[in-house]
């Protein structure tokens, strides 16, 4: 098995030890890793949330006069509440060739290696920039991103190359499936449940659109359409969270839930809401109304991260598999920021150590010679950025 170095591993334990629950601030980690560029001589910006409690870190390594290569990734975790963790989710411990702690795979060891290896790029002395682009709030729905991607765009900012260092195994990920969420209010009318025909039952009426969205799920399952590079192969719908009620005998006045489409690359969730909300509001509306003029449906989006699609045969993918070694490419469910890049006109895909099926559990962990595997396409990056 191949080691990763001590600075790397001495990096990864660093970056752990700050709690960035996507609830809470990431600029101690953002102020730690400016103080540790400007250590190299490297200087940065940063691209602060609305409220200032957040910010992104942007850094670039060689000439600005020229498109380069990005290196993306982002700096919260997901919260560790509730998980029966065996050991503290903010220290590192090594055990049987794994480094656990929360963030060791999804994401923080991508960006530990990114930084450790800065004094190798600099040294490089590369004609191609290298850009460290890292963000807040990925994990909630890429919301810290959008504003630095803003902020590059506005500058005409260009580049040969983005990868976005996600745990795909190290695999060459070229496709992820977009996402989009949207949480539903729904208004009846309280009454007696001995009565229940003086009221409107909004728990009734949410589960009957849950039942829709569940019937569209296994249209997508059984129908398509497909593409096997997917696992699952189709698009899906999913209904994470609902409430409503107050008592068994009160006809509840209110009840929400939320819901997401994750969708195959070309697919449109506009078009799959539209069918979910039609279906609620003409076919379950008019005889909530015939009781009560008040009752009704709101709906409000909550997140959107577009999908990713890059051609194999782009000059991003040939570049990925040299660095890799890969003869294949790969495409994955889960989504990134990688889809926003591309929107932007930045050539991407996605490659980075560690497993998505560590991610959000407790006990999450990284195999050490996935880092050692993204220690050394970084390298050979760095030697064709100075080539």
């Amino acid at each position: 098995m191949s080691q990763p170095s001590a600075a790397s591993r001495a990096m990864i334990e660093r970056l752990i030890a700050f709690d960035t629950t996507s609830r809470d601030s990431n600029l101690a980690l953002i102020d730690y890793v400016r103080q540790y560029l400007a250590g190299h001589g490297v200087g940065s910006e940063t691209v602060p949330s609305a409220d200032g409690r957040k910010a992104n870190l942007f850094a670039t390594i060689g000439p600005t006069d020229r498109p380069g290569i990005v290196l993306s990734g982002h700096t919260d975790v997901a919260p560790v509440d509730g998980q029966p963790w065996t050991t503290e989710p903010f220290k590192v411990v090594e055990r049987g060739g794994k480094l656990f702690g929360r963030g060791t795979s999804d994401m923080k060891s991508f960006v530990a290696v990114c930084l450790v290896l800065v004094p190798e790029i600099k040294a490089a002395k590369p004609k191609l920039p290298i850009h460290l682009a890292f963000s807040y709030d990925e994990e909630v729905g890429c919301i810290g991103v959008r504003r630095m991607i803003d902020a590059l765009v506005k500058r005409g900012f260009k580049a040969q190359a983005c990868i976005v260092g996600e745990p795909t195994e190290m695999r060459v990920v070229t496709g992820h499936k977009g996402k989009k969420s949207w949480r539903c209010v729904v208004t009846g009318h309280e009454s007696h449940s001995a009565m229940t025909h003086l009221g409107v039952n909004a728990v009734e009426a949410a589960a009957e659109t849950v039942a829709k969205l569940k019937s569209m799920a296994r249209r997508f399952r059984d129908r398509g359409p497909f593409d096997p590079m997917f696992e699952p192969p189709h698009t899906t719908a999913h209904t994470g969270t609902i409430h409503g009620g107050t008592a068994l005998n009160i006809v509840p006045l209110r009840c929400e839930f939320v819901f997401e489409f994750r969708y195959l690359p070309g697919e449109n969730p506009d078009a799959m809401f539209a069918e979910l909300s039609g279906y609620a509001e003409k076919t379950l509306l008019p005889d909530m109304r015939r009781v009560v003029p008040t009752a009704g449906f709101a709906w409000e989006e909550l997140s959107q991260i577009p999908g990713l699609d890059t051609p194999e045969d782009d000059a991003v993918v040939t570049f990925a598999k040299q660095l890799t070694g890969a003869n294949a490419i790969a495409k994955v469910s889960f989504g990134t920021e990688a889809g926003l890049f591309q929107e932007a006109g930045l050539p991407t895909i996605v490659c980075g150590p560690g497993s998505i099926e560590q991610a959000h559990k407790p006990n999450e962990w990284i195999a050490l010679d996935q880092i050692a595997e993204c220690e050394a396409m970084l390298r050979r990056m760095i030697q064709r950025a100075a080539a």
